[in-house]
């Protein structure tokens, strides 16, 4: 089941709106099939192990991270792949949520004589597809927040120098955490003053640049602003009350617009994460400047925070990695359980998970 998940960890950030599934064949203590979901969600891993595994899945064993489809889509169920392959077993790590297959994919290969275990690394499988348990139970992305700051919490000089404040090894860690998800965030301000590209450099994962979205401002994008210098994808989150003229104006120039509910002057973040969600977006890294993290940490929709800290200290004329909370106390504060730390060079990656 861990190769299992491991394989399914390779369709992160490509496999959206479906999850990432990872599949692996076993007869006699030996792999003789392995799959997971292909790009753009299809084929599905199970069918993808199958094809591998050739006649040699007949009596076999399957370990799959999470619970087999039951309804036809664009492709028919991989209950019914597994029982035509003829497998005697089935290992599934976690229950599928989506109402359309919820307890029906494991029913349905139980009526079939096929042996069901479920539950088998549950844990590990529910982190993995994170963002899709979420899209499905709460209508709504998993939110990642990825801050590279200095010692003490800064993200920029006052003048609004950033560049750089962490070093290569951290930079490029951060273009795989693009990779891996569906959507990168920012705020307007982030798009006009830095006017960050948003890609995903690494080599050979060009082509694993995740949508970009910006929330739309008080004031348009001026036009110095392009949507994209690369052939990619820019959606545009605009109030839903936006007029015409402006929605318009943004699509002449490239821009994807998205209404999204207001809040305010601006665009309510909340409203945003389920304008996404409903575009199919599971998984959102944001990278967007102090008020957008404010923003989102004040309405509690930070669910993982990837912070880059440097060996450097700026001082209280910084630029804050977080804008103003308005907390009256520390008991009110948004709790984050630590998850890990890695030398990223001279840098440190901590990771954290909310606390629920």
């Amino acid at each position: 089941m861990e190769t299992a998940l491991a394989l399914a960890g390779r369709g992160l950030g490509t496999v959206w709106p479906n999850p990432a599934v990872g599949c692996v064949l076993t007869r006699d203590g030996v792999a003789v099939g392995r799959g997971w979901t292909q790009p753009g969600g299809r084929p599905h891993a199970e069918t993808e192990a199958i094809r591998r595994a050739g006649a040699r899945a007949a009596g076999a064993t399957a370990y799959v991270s999470l619970e087999p489809c039951d309804h036809h889509g664009q492709t028919p169920p991989c209950s019914q792949a597994l029982i035509d392959a003829g497998i005697a077993r089935c290992v599934i790590a976690l229950r599928d949520p989506d109402p359309r297959v919820s307890g029906k994919g494991a029913a349905r290969l139980r009526a079939a004589g096929i042996a069901v275990v479920e539950g088998v690394c549950g844990e590990s499988a529910a982190a993995t597809n994170q963002g899709f348990l979420l899209h499905r139970t709460a209508g709504r992305p998993l939110v990642t927040w990825k801050a590279a700051s200095t010692l003490d919490g800064r993200i920029a000089t006052r003048t609004g120098d950033s560049r750089w404040i962490t070093g290569e090894a951290a930079r490029a860690h951060a273009h795989l955490l693009r990779a891996r998800h569906d959507a990168v965030l920012v705020g307007a301000r982030t798009a006009c003053v830095d006017r960050p590209r948003l890609t995903c450099r690494l080599p050979g994962l060009a082509a694993r640049s995740p949508v970009r979205v910006v929330i739309d401002g008080t004031r348009p994008l001026p036009p110095n602003v392009p949507p994209a210098a690369d052939g990619g994808v820019t959606w545009v989150v605009c109030r839903d009350d936006a007029d015409r003229e402006r929605l318009d104006g943004y699509e002449s120039r490239g821009f994807v617009a998205v209404r999204a509910a207001a809040e305010g002057e601006g665009v309510s973040v909340a409203g945003a994460l389920l304008a996404l969600a409903e575009r199919g977006i599971t998984r959102l890294l944001v990278e967007g400047g102090g008020r957008i993290a404010a923003s989102l940490l004040r309405a509690r929709l930070v669910d993982r925070i990837e912070w880059f800290r440097a060996p450097s200290a700026i001082g209280g004329d910084g630029i804050a990695a977080a804008g103003p909370l308005a907390l009256n106390s520390v008991a009110d504060a948004p709790r984050f359980r630590p998850a890990g730390v890695r030398r990223m060079g001279e840098d440190l990656l901590e990771s954290y998970v909310v606390v629920a």
